[in-house]
């Protein structure tokens, strides 16, 4: 079924079956509330015009994290940028009810503030449900004051302040969401490090194999769909744990395959770029004299 496209936060609460809302362009909404709404109404997928941020308890079943899974015991905060399809997620039938709250945020709100462009910056918007960030108790405490006083703020008497307080209070949400993503990513060492091992597996099979040309060079997408990952997620992950982004990671292999032919083989420079994928022996060159600082040739020769 196409998935149904929802422009307007009022939209939203319409279609949820909730009130009004009490700001056109921003809102806080019980999740319990729209949880119900699906038992009713039934689940679809959907398109959104409007940034969403929730956090969510009481859910069913098990959430993947990589190749591991999770019980969806403590609160899990999810994020949804403009555009982007979401599907339904599992609602408890059982004896766990589920709670939280979802933030909605239209980007005509953000409109001339320096939110509008950096918010694009923060890639958990890019990541894959499962890919959702797992929060501690104190976490949650955090995260839950600060979206209380986004309600509070547009509940008042709006004035010439509010909408800047409102983005402060979404500045420290978002900066507050980066640094406990990056707590994840260190705190979760067994599944983060499988996933990194898979990744070595995957670029050396694709190097020190049969000749590789066919396929070409490792794709970031390649590899994260090979990973059961979002490309996003990848290089997040990536960028915490070794301090370089996917296609950083990509090249630094590449570059260690070549010097491993162009010091142990007497393939012509060419053919170790068709071995490695690339279609022009000049794109190899290039990459390799901007990696190294040396060209394939000079390398080989301070071997002889």
């Amino acid at each position: 079924m196409k998935p149904q496209r929802i422009k307007t936060i009022s939209e939203f609460h319409r279609m949820n079956r909730l009130a009004p809302p009490e700001h056109p362009l921003i809102s806080v909404v019980d999740y319990a509330k729209v949880a119900a709404a699906k038992k009713h109404i039934g689940a679809h997928a959907i398109v959104a015009d409007y940034y969403s941020v929730s956090v969510k308890r009481g859910l069913e079943g098990k959430m993947r994290y990589g190749q591991m899974e999770y019980d969806f015991d403590e609160g899990v905060m999810y994020f949804l940028a403009p555009g982007q399809v979401l599907q339904p997620s599992p609602i408890a039938s059982g004896t766990v009810q589920p709670s939280g709250w979802i933030l909605l945020i239209h980007p005509d709100f953000l409109w001339g503030s320096h939110l509008s462009k950096s918010i694009k910056q923060y890639a958990y918007f890019d990541y894959a449900v499962n890919e959702a960030l797992f929060l501690s108790e104190k976490e949650e405490t955090i995260i839950n004051a600060i979206v209380q006083n986004i309600r509070h703020e547009y509940q008042g008497n709006t004035d010439k302040f509010s909408q800047g307080i409102i983005l402060s209070h979404l500045d420290s949400l978002l900066n507050y969401a980066e640094r406990f993503y990056q707590r994840q990513f260190l705190t979760r060492k067994i599944p983060n490090h499988k996933i990194l091992d898979r990744l070595e597996e995957l670029l050396s099979d694709h190097f020190s194999g049969d000749p590789v040309a066919s396929n070409g060079l490792p794709t970031v997408q390649h590899l994260s769909d090979s990973l059961n990952i979002s490309p996003s997620y990848l290089s997040s992950l990536l960028k915490s744990l070794t301090g370089q982004n996917a296609q950083q990671h990509i090249h630094n292999k590449l570059i260690e395959a070549a010097k491993e032919k162009l010091s142990t083989t007497d393939l012509t420079v060419s053919e170790i770029a068709y071995d490695l994928g690339f279609e022009h022996a000049q794109s190899f060159s290039k990459l390799f004299k901007t990696k190294t600082n040396t060209s394939p040739l000079e390398f080989r020769r301070s071997f002889s």
